[in-house]
C-alpha cells in the first residue's frame, strides 16, 4: 500500500477524523481519551455495517484485528487499514512484526507499550484530543496530535559529543563534518542511546533515524526533561539529509521528498529508512557520489558537498553547530 488515508468515523454521539500516512501508527495516551472508543466504532461497523449506526469513510478498507486467532485473520486482510487494541499482547511479539512485514497493510496500534520489534516513526505517535470543532452540539469531536513534539524543546547549548545511532555512514558523516570539534561516539544500536546518555554527563547531540526511533522516544524523552543535556536530531535518515541536499539529479526527487508515502510501498518497505537507503544507492550507483551504507565515500566529506547539506532544510535546526 502506498499513499495518505483520511479516515472519518463517526456516530450521534462521537466523532473522529485524522490521515493515516504509513505503514505503523501507534496510538497512545491516557485512560478514557477515547482511543478504545474508536477501535470500538471501526469493530462495529465491520461487523454491522450501515445498521451499526456508524458512519466510516475510507477509501480504503478499515478492520480491526484481536484474538487468539489473529494470525490466521490477518492471512484474510489485504490492502487494508488494520486497527489493534491495547490488551492484544500479541502486536509487541516477534511473531506479530514478522508478520506484517511485507504485508500491503497500513497498522494502526493502540498500546502504551514501546513496541521494540517495530519501525515506526516518531512522527506517527499520537494521541487524542477532544476538540471545540462541535462546541455547543451533542456530537463530540476527536482528533489526534503529536504525542513527541520534541522539536520545539528548548535546545541545549555548548555541546561537546555527537551520539549517533549506528556506526556506519551515518556515523562517518558527522565524525567528519566536527573536524575534532566534537567527541563523536556510535551507540551501536538505537536501543543503546538510553544508556549512553544516562552514563554521560555532557551536552550531547543525538542523531538517529526517525524514521524507526519511535519505540525509544518514551525513555528518551524521559532522560532529556530530567537532566535537559541532549538536543535530538532525528531526520527520517541519514539517507534522507543527503537526498534533501539535492546531491543527485531525478525527476521525481522533489515530489519525493515532499510526499514520501505515495512512493513508498509498505509491501516492500517496513520502514521509510529502507526506501531512503535503497533509492539513494540506485541513483548514485554509477557517480562519484556511490552510497554505500556501510562506509561513507569519501566525496560526501568535500567542502561543496558538506555545504549543500549543511544549508538543507534538513540541517535547519544544528546548523549552527557545524559552522
Amino acid at each position: 500500500m502506498k499513499g495518505s488515508y483520511q479516515i472519518s468515523v463517526q456516530n450521534n454521539k462521537v466523532k473522529y477524523e485524522f490521515t493515516i500516512r504509513r505503514n505503523i501508527t501507534v496510538i497512545q495516551g491516557d485512560s478514557a481519551s477515547g482511543k478504545t472508543t474508536l477501535v470500538d466504532l471501526i469493530r462495529e461497523h465491520q461487523l454491522e455495517g450501515e445498521a451499526s449506526g456508524i458512519n466510516l469513510s475510507c477509501k480504503k478498507k478499515c478492520a480491526v484485528l484481536e484474538g487468539q486467532d489473529w494470525q490466521q485473520n490477518l492471512t484474510l486482510l489485504k490492502d487494508s487499514i488494520i486497527f489493534i487494541d491495547e490488551g492484544n499482547s500479541f502486536i509487541s511479539s516477534k511473531d506479530f512484526a514478522s508478520a506484517i512485514k511485507n504485508t500491503d497493510n497500513y497498522y494502526v496500534l493502540v498500546t502504551r507499550e514501546s513496541l521494540e520489534n517495530l519501525p515506526y516513526s516518531v512522527k506517527e505517535i499520537y494521541g487524542i484530543h477532544t476538540s471545540g470543532k462541535y462546541a455547543g452540539l451533542k456530537q463530540v469531536y476527536h482528533e489526534f496530535y503529536h504525542i513527541y513534539d520534541y522539536e520545539k524543546e528548548p535546545a541545549v547549548s555548548d555541546v561537546k559529543q555527537i551520539l549517533t545511532e549506528d556506526s556506519n555512514s551515518g556515523f562517518d558523516f558527522f565524525r567528519g563534518m566536527s573536524n575534532g570539534k566534537y567527541k563523536c561516539e556510535s551507540a551501536k544500536g538505537k536501543s543503546n542511546i538510553y544508556l549512553k546518555l544516562l552514563q554521560t554527563k555532557d551536552n550531547t547531540l543525538v542523531v538517529a533515524d526517525g524514521a524507526a526511533f519511535g519505540s525509544q522516544m518514551a525513555k528518551i524523552m524521559r532522560v532529556i526533561s530530567s537532566r535537559k543535556n541532549a538536543l535530538l536530531f532525528l531526520p527520517e535518515s541519514f539517507e534522507y539529509i543527503l537526498l534533501q541536499a539535492e546531491l543527485i539529479k531525478d525527476s521525481e526527487l522533489s515530489s519525493i521528498i515532499a510526499t514520501p508515502e505515495d512512493y513508498i510501498d509498505s509491501k516492500k518497505y517496513f520502514s521509510w529508512e529502507q526506501f531512503f537507503t535503497s533509492f539513494i544507492s540506485e541513483k548514485t550507483k554509477d557517480s562519484f557520489l556511490k552510497y554505500s551504507k556501510k562506509k561513507l565515500n569519501k566525496n560526501y566529506l568535500s567542502e561543496s558537498i558538506k555545504s549543500k547539506i549543511l544549508n538543507s532544510k534538513a540541517f535547519t535546526r544544528i546548523k549552527g553547530l557545524f559552522d
